[in-house]
């Protein structure tokens, strides 16, 4: 590892880190062998490319990971790439519940980190969703069936309001929850406000 590619930011995150402080160290040689820029972003160890991101360390209770900034875009030969939640439509994370998983993966980890700079380099970009792909909820299409004004109203609003509705209605289990959320900002859809207005 040269040490021009170290960034003190990093140093310090990993004296600090209460876990996964082992399994970071082990990540970070591994992506440093990788020819990429270690800079330190978001609180967490981030390794760049001309200033593009290419690949971020970070950590969570169960799992630490390397979080791939174009992940959509790789291969992903392993079947090991994992979406967050299915609002990220970009990033893609591989996660390690300890070194020795870490260790035994170093080389598809390298070539994982490898496809993710050529994909840098071709300037690729992940194709966004646009906001009318964005699931409407079953209940709301009833609601859209029983009041043809509410349809109109939403679809007035932009994307980025109708987006969050649309997030805010999904999240509940319970349909019956939906549907209560539906009917308490019917009236604010009507008024062509959003869900924070």
């Amino acid at each position: 590892m040269t040490n021009s590619r170290v960034n003190p930011k990093v140093d310090e995150f990993l004296n600090k880190a209460k876990k996964w402080q082992e399994e970071y160290s082990v990540l970070r040689n591994i992506v440093c062998d990788c020819e990429l820029t270690e800079d330190f972003k978001w609180m967490h160890p981030c390794y760049t490319l001309e200033n593009k991101n290419i690949v971020l360390i970070h950590g969570f209770k169960e799992y630490c990971a390397l979080l791939f900034h174009k992940g959509a875009l790789l291969k992903d030969t392993h079947g090991i790439l994992i979406q967050q939640t299915e609002n990220v439509q970009a990033a893609r994370q591989i996660r390690f519940t300890n070194v020795q998983e870490i260790v035994a993966m170093e080389t598809i980890i390298k070539d994982y980190i490898n496809e993710a700079i050529e994909v840098e380099k071709a300037g690729l970009e992940v194709p966004m969703k646009e906001h009318k792909e964005y699931i409407i909820p079953e209940e709301l299409q009833h609601k859209f069936n029983e009041i043809p004004a509410l349809k109109t109203a939403f679809e007035a609003l932009t994307p980025g309001r109708q987006r969050a509705y649309i997030l805010y209605f999904s999240q509940p289990k319970q349909s019956k929850t939906r549907v209560s959320r539906i009917e308490k900002y019917t009236q604010q859809i009507l008024d062509g406000k959003g869900l924070n207005d």
